[in-house]
């Protein structure tokens, strides 16, 4: 199983979103200081989740890490989120 379908699996599992886009954007990073070159290291996240009602943006990011904290423990050197409660607005740029 990839890195991108074990993220999605778990995030489906745990938090049952309505809309989930898992990108992964290790090769915009490629060669940089710290990058561990593997090309799982480097993920953008949309998620909308009835989870997220009524929770602060941290306590959402919290939710997520908790999610994947064997993922995060692993190759994985950044996780931009982005965690929203169904009915608010998806920025521009945050999914696929």
């Amino acid at each position: 199983m990839t890195v991108t379908a074990r993220l999605r699996e778990k995030l489906i599992v745990d938090l049952r979103p309505t809309r989930l886009d898992v990108i992964n954007e290790s090769e915009l990073h490629a060669g940089h200081r710290n990058s561990p070159g593997t090309g799982n290291s480097h993920f953008r996240i949309l998620i909308i989740s009835d989870a997220f009602t009524g929770k602060s943006r941290l306590e959402r990011h919290r939710l997520v890490n908790e999610t994947l904290k064997d993922e995060l423990k692993g190759g994985i050197h950044a996780l931009a989120l982005t965690t929203l409660a169904p009915g608010e607005p998806v920025p521009k740029g945050a999914g696929s």
